[in-house]
């Protein structure tokens, strides 16, 4: 009889719960069962485990094996704990030593010839078994992901063979550590391509410098998608900690974690079709949406009023909070959710209203109702409402006698503006909380005058009342201004476009 202890991680969210396999062999007739609220893929794990076992020419016991997964209130699902499993049989049934298996954490899934297979969600265990001060044993191919984590020290494989051996200290399997990155950026697209819409650009720059939500109104064709797509070349390279963040996301969907653009904030674009789940996540075992992937970057959704509204009201919450839970019978998940929302619609059902073409017959009535398509609750969480009118032809054909500025241009401009804020308040300026609003974004009293009489005119509410000034603050940064003055506030006031009458 013998006991042989394995620590591997489960998945709940992008948290990675320490999970200890315990293997326990007993005379008794052959059977192996598998305790500890397994789903179907852990069941079937001993399957992949015996046939790994005896085609790396280790000897399956002929006794009575249970292995139970901790804690048992945990749900255990996927191939992840195959590797765990199966070093916990040989070290029980005496095929290796059990000697310094304390300080490893195993990871992986098991082909029936004894491969490691890659699995998702491995950052989070990376940062996991760092903060436990354990070796981490994983697939070869999930490495690089892994070495993203500093301060640990990964063991990689590619067989059950090779981890046998290293445990057995007879050929020791070079460790890897972090590896330093490049902070270099290509982007295929660029502001430059743009020609025109200088003051659409504008409220780019100053949208990207604070982390601002932004919708553009404008008929088809006039360039809004082309303008959303050009907004991640201007936005600054990720801190370490938002890039560990949105990468843990990442890793735990079906999108997978590019590691070489890792400090690139996000970008998702989901289509119009989308569902609530799909936006904001969930699943019987809750899986983050389009808006966690979008986490520390930006979310783009074209044809807002195509969305359904039900499935566009689900983002009033996560955009105040910054983060979403999703609670199911079950189980419960928590993913972060700070995301820079990007919107674009028509102004009106045909498409053309305030076109120069003058071919837009919509009446009031079919205007308001087309734009009553998106609650008043969700415009007022988004802080700039602009138009995009149709450029013309002439522009498009010469572009600007100067040139259009480059995204490494205005680029440059957005991240001094935001090392302003964050030096100043730790945060880009969309983030600051009420009381730091009063403390950071302090006006005249020629200023507050001006707030007011907007306030009364377009009939503002309190969230915009602070949404203006946290916009009006990002304009005096970008101008390195410490006060905010009248033109400033003028400025972010002119953003609400959309709190006036239709025509």
């Amino acid at each position: 009889m013998a006991l042989a202890v394995i620590y591997s991680r489960g998945r709940a969210g992008i948290d990675a719960p320490l999970v200890t396999v315990e293997v326990h062999v007993a005379n008794g007739l052959p059977a192996l069962s598998i305790v500890g609220l397994p789903e179907a893929a852990v069941k079937e794990s001993k399957d992949r485990v015996r046939g790994a076992i005896l085609n790396s020419r280790f000897e399956f016991p002929a006794q009575r094996i249970t292995i139970n997964l901790a804690p048992a209130d945990l749900p255990k699902e996927g191939g992840r704990f195959d590797l765990a499993i199966a070093l916990g049989i040989l070290a029980a049934s005496g095929q290796i030593p059990t000697a310094g298996l304390d300080r490893y954490e195993c990871i992986g899934e098991l082909s029936l010839g004894g491969e490691l297979r890659p699995i998702s969600g491995v950052l989070p265990v990376a940062i996991q078994a760092r903060n436990n001060a354990r070796k981490l044993l994983l697939p070869r191919e999930n490495t690089a992901e892994a070495a993203l984590v500093d301060g640990i020290e990964i063991i990689p494989a590619s067989h059950l063979l090779e981890v046998c051996a290293h445990l057995s200290g007879q050929s020791l399997i070079q460790p890897q550590f972090q590896q330093p990155l490049q902070n270099t950026r290509t982007d295929s697209i660029d502001f430059a391509d743009v020609h025109g819409q200088y003051h659409v650009k504008r409220a780019f720059e100053i949208a990207a410098a604070g982390g601002h939500n932004l919708l553009m109104l404008g008929p088809p064709g006039t360039g809004k998608s082309m303008l959303a797509a050009r907004l991640p070349t201007i936005l600054p390279l990720l801190s370490e900690k938002q890039a560990q963040e949105s990468a843990a996301i990442a890793s735990i969907s079906d999108q997978g974690l590019d590691v070489t653009n890792w400090l690139k904030p996000p970008y998702r674009a989901p289509h119009h079709t989308a569902s609530a789940a799909a936006l904001v996540g969930g699943g019987g075992n809750p899986r983050p949406g389009e808006i966690s992937l979008a986490h520390n970057g930006a979310l783009f959704l074209d044809e807002l009023p195509e969305f359904d509204r039900k499935v566009l009201e689900v983002l009033r919450e996560p955009l105040e909070t910054g983060h979403i839970t999703i609670s199911r019978a079950s189980r419960q998940a928590d993913f972060p959710a700070r995301f820079q929302l990007i919107a674009a619609m028509n102004p009106c059902p045909c498409g053309y209203l305030g076109d120069v073409s003058g071919r837009c017959h919509c009446t009031s009535e079919q205007v308001m109702r087309y734009r009553a398509r998106v609650s008043g609750p969700l415009l007022d969480r988004i802080d700039m409402h602009l138009e995009v009118p149709r450029v013309p032809h002439e522009v498009l054909r010469k572009g600007s006698p100067e040139g259009e500025e480059s995204s490494a241009t205005i680029r440059a401009r957005v991240e001094a503006a935001r090392n302003i804020a964050v030096t100043r308040g730790g945060k880009a300026n969309a983030a600051l909380t009420a009381k730091e609003v009063k403390q950071f974004c302090p006006l005249s009293e020629q200023g507050h005058q001006l707030l007011e009489q907007a306030m009364d005119k377009f009939g503002l509410s309190n969230r915009a009342y602070h949404r203006i000034l946290k916009l009006a603050r990002t304009i005096a940064d970008l101008a390195n201004s410490e006060p905010i003055e009248i033109t400033h506030l003028s400025e972010a006031i002119g953003y609400r476009k959309l709190d006036r009458s239709v025509k």
